[in-house]
């Protein structure tokens, strides 16, 4: 029966995102204005502070960016969207339009069956994007913005699918099943909306590549950071449930590092993690 219900999910899905005419789900409405906005060359700070500044959530979260210690080292506090935007960079309000989408769903009523699981996702995708950010500013010296906002969105396949699963009793009860929608497909579908919402081929090859075991044998570019990230986070913070998939085989870290190495990478992204959860709020 439930495997029934999980074909019926995918098939809706895959109908959803094959039609030129994409309707996302609610809780990423910002983001596609944000999405939307940021594809204008001739985008303003001004066009772009009246559109976030419609939003009281994203807001404040601009602005308590822009207050950060990482942000802010002179402790000149900001209190408006424009010169919030100025400080933070406008690429940053993507970042912030997608953590906002995605606390908006986790803190939503149809998302209580999932409580435990939903604390899990938030605080592996914390840690992964931290670890994003170290990873690309450290070894791969590529732009640790753009990891970062990679690592945020790197699983929202697995919020989509839970925001769809919600409307189905019968897969909210059936952990094992819900388990395995979530693990075999959410790659695939977070590149897919990713996709329609015109990230870059960067960010979407990351994404959908991020689960595929490879060998690595130096961080180089952004699809080795978020793929040695997910590893890292799987040992520290994983949101798969052990009972129902087994540990996930983080071997290759070993290969890869050193152990002094790798404490140092981790210690760096616990201050990445405090960091950016301070700046979110979440």
């Amino acid at each position: 029966m439930t495997n029934a219900v999980t074909f019926k999910i995918l098939e809706d899905i895959a109908r959803d995102l094959s039609g030129s005419e994409i309707t996302f789900p609610t809780f990423l409405d910002i983001t596609f204005q944000v999405r939307s906005a940021l594809k204008d060359p001739n985008l303003s700070v001004e066009q772009l502070a009246k559109l976030v500044g419609a939003e009281p959530l994203m807001s404040a979260k601009i602005i308590r960016m822009a207050n950060s210690v990482a942000l802010n080292p002179s402790g000149r506090e900001i209190a408006d969207v424009k010169s919030a935007i100025v400080r933070v960079g406008m690429e940053a309000v993507r970042t912030v339009s997608f953590a906002v989408a995605m606390e908006q769903l986790l803190k939503s009523k149809q998302m209580q069956p999932f409580e435990g699981l939903s604390q899990r996702l938030w605080e592996h995708t914390s840690h992964v994007a931290a670890l994003c950010r170290v990873l690309a500013r450290k070894l791969a010296k590529i732009n640790g913005d753009e990891a970062m906002f990679t690592g945020l969105v790197h699983d929202l396949g697995v919020f989509y699918l839970m925001s769809r699963a919600a409307n189905f009793p019968e897969l909210v009860n059936d952990k094992a099943e819900l388990h395995a929608l979530l693990v075999g497909w959410h790659d695939n579908i977070g590149h897919a909306l990713l996709s329609a919402l015109g990230s870059p081929e960067s960010v979407l090859e990351a994404v959908r590549d991020h689960e595929t075991d490879r060998e690595i044998t130096a961080v180089g570019n952004l699809s080795d950071v978020l793929f040695v990230a997910n590893k890292i986070a799987n040992r520290t913070s994983c949101w798969r449930d052990p009972e129902l998939d087994g540990p996930v085989d983080t071997s290759m870290l070993d290969t890869l590092f050193d152990a002094e190495t790798l404490a140092e990478i981790i210690e760096e992204s616990e201050e990445e993690v405090l960091s950016l959860k301070a700046a979110l709020g979440g």
